[in-house]
Protein backbone atom coordinates (compact mmCIF):
# COMPACT_ATOMS: atom_id res chain seq x y z
CA UNK A 1 0.00 0.00 0.00
CA UNK A 2 1.26 3.53 -0.81
CA UNK A 3 1.99 6.01 1.93
CA UNK A 4 -0.19 9.13 1.69
CA UNK A 5 1.64 12.13 0.29
CA UNK A 6 1.95 15.22 2.46
CA UNK A 7 0.72 18.38 0.78
CA UNK A 8 1.48 21.71 2.45
CA UNK A 9 -0.70 24.68 1.62
CA UNK A 10 0.92 27.82 2.99
CA UNK A 11 -1.07 31.01 3.47
CA UNK A 12 2.02 33.22 3.54
CA UNK A 13 5.71 33.31 2.72
CA UNK A 14 7.88 30.37 3.70
CA UNK A 15 11.50 30.89 4.68
CA UNK A 16 13.99 28.08 4.60
CA UNK A 17 16.82 30.13 6.07
CA UNK A 18 17.19 32.83 8.73
CA UNK A 19 15.62 36.16 7.76
CA UNK A 20 16.35 39.43 9.49
CA UNK A 21 15.07 42.96 8.92
CA UNK A 22 12.61 42.02 6.16
CA UNK A 23 9.09 43.40 5.84
CA UNK A 24 6.31 41.71 3.91
CA UNK A 25 2.77 42.62 3.01
CA UNK A 26 0.76 39.57 2.06
CA UNK A 27 -2.65 39.59 0.35
CA UNK A 28 -3.13 43.33 0.84
CA UNK A 29 -4.65 45.80 -1.59
CA UNK A 30 -2.84 48.72 -0.01
CA UNK A 31 -0.24 48.77 2.69
CA UNK A 32 2.01 51.26 4.43
CA UNK A 33 5.10 49.92 6.08
CA UNK A 34 7.71 51.72 8.11
CA UNK A 35 10.97 50.48 9.46
CA UNK A 36 13.33 52.20 11.84
CA UNK A 37 17.03 51.59 11.87
CA UNK A 38 18.11 52.54 15.36
CA UNK A 39 21.78 52.02 14.67
CA UNK A 40 24.17 53.83 16.92
CA UNK A 41 26.20 56.52 15.23
CA UNK A 42 29.94 56.36 15.87
CA UNK A 43 31.15 58.91 18.44
CA UNK A 44 31.87 62.25 16.80
CA UNK A 45 29.71 61.56 13.74
CA UNK A 46 26.21 62.50 14.97
CA UNK A 47 26.32 65.86 13.16
CA UNK A 48 27.36 64.17 9.91
CA UNK A 49 24.56 61.61 10.29
CA UNK A 50 22.01 64.41 10.75
CA UNK A 51 23.39 66.33 7.75
CA UNK A 52 23.35 63.29 5.45
CA UNK A 53 19.89 62.20 6.63
CA UNK A 54 18.54 65.69 5.91
CA UNK A 55 20.31 65.71 2.56
CA UNK A 56 18.67 62.38 1.63
CA UNK A 57 15.27 63.83 2.52
CA UNK A 58 15.77 66.92 0.34
CA UNK A 59 17.59 65.27 -2.56
CA UNK A 60 14.50 64.36 -4.64
CA UNK A 61 13.64 68.07 -4.96
CA UNK A 62 17.18 69.13 -5.92
CA UNK A 63 16.69 68.89 -9.69
CA UNK A 64 19.21 66.15 -10.45
CA UNK A 65 18.72 63.69 -13.28
CA UNK A 66 17.52 60.29 -12.04
CA UNK A 67 20.91 58.64 -12.53
CA UNK A 68 22.76 61.41 -10.67
CA UNK A 69 20.17 61.42 -7.87
CA UNK A 70 20.55 57.64 -7.51
CA UNK A 71 24.35 58.05 -7.31
CA UNK A 72 23.96 60.73 -4.64
CA UNK A 73 21.51 58.59 -2.65
CA UNK A 74 23.83 55.59 -2.88
CA UNK A 75 26.81 57.63 -1.67
CA UNK A 76 24.76 59.12 1.18
CA UNK A 77 23.62 55.66 2.28
CA UNK A 78 27.22 54.46 2.15
CA UNK A 79 28.23 57.33 4.45
CA UNK A 80 25.47 56.41 6.89
CA UNK A 81 26.36 52.72 6.74
CA UNK A 82 30.00 53.51 7.47
CA UNK A 83 29.30 55.70 10.49
CA UNK A 84 26.72 53.34 12.01
CA UNK A 85 28.59 50.05 11.75
CA UNK A 86 29.78 48.35 14.96
CA UNK A 87 33.45 49.00 14.20
CA UNK A 88 34.92 52.51 14.00
CA UNK A 89 34.38 54.14 10.58
CA UNK A 90 37.03 53.30 8.01
CA UNK A 91 38.46 56.68 7.05
CA UNK A 92 39.22 55.82 3.40
CA UNK A 93 35.75 54.47 2.68
CA UNK A 94 34.11 57.41 4.40
CA UNK A 95 36.29 59.92 2.55
CA UNK A 96 35.49 58.31 -0.84
CA UNK A 97 31.73 58.24 -0.17
CA UNK A 98 31.78 61.88 0.94
CA UNK A 99 33.77 62.84 -2.18
CA UNK A 100 31.23 61.12 -4.41
CA UNK A 101 28.37 62.77 -2.59
CA UNK A 102 29.95 66.21 -2.90
CA UNK A 103 30.69 65.54 -6.57
CA UNK A 104 27.05 64.76 -7.32
CA UNK A 105 25.96 67.97 -5.58
CA UNK A 106 28.52 70.18 -7.38
CA UNK A 107 26.47 70.64 -10.59
CA UNK A 108 23.56 71.93 -8.51
CA UNK A 109 25.78 74.26 -6.48
CA UNK A 110 27.32 75.76 -9.62
CA UNK A 111 24.02 76.05 -11.49
CA UNK A 112 25.09 73.61 -14.23
CA UNK A 113 21.93 71.53 -13.78
CA UNK A 114 19.27 73.01 -16.05
CA UNK A 115 16.43 74.64 -14.15
CA UNK A 116 18.28 74.76 -10.83
CA UNK A 117 16.79 77.45 -8.63
CA UNK A 118 18.86 79.83 -6.54
CA UNK A 119 17.50 78.12 -3.42
CA UNK A 120 18.69 74.73 -4.66
CA UNK A 121 22.11 76.16 -5.50
CA UNK A 122 22.46 77.62 -2.01
CA UNK A 123 21.24 74.37 -0.45
CA UNK A 124 23.83 72.36 -2.41
CA UNK A 125 26.66 74.78 -1.55
CA UNK A 126 25.75 74.60 2.14
CA UNK A 127 25.57 70.79 1.99
CA UNK A 128 28.99 70.58 0.28
CA UNK A 129 30.51 72.91 2.89
CA UNK A 130 29.00 70.82 5.68
CA UNK A 131 30.28 67.57 4.17
CA UNK A 132 33.73 69.08 3.61
CA UNK A 133 34.09 69.85 7.31
CA UNK A 134 34.10 66.10 8.03
CA UNK A 135 36.92 65.14 5.68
Amino acid sequence: MNEPQNVNNYDGPVFNAPVSGAQFAWNNDTVTQNQQNNSTVAPGFAELAALVTDLLRQLPDAGLADRDREDAESAAREVLAEITRPEPPEEGRLRRALALLKGTLAPIATGVVAGTTVGAQEWARTAIEGLTSFV
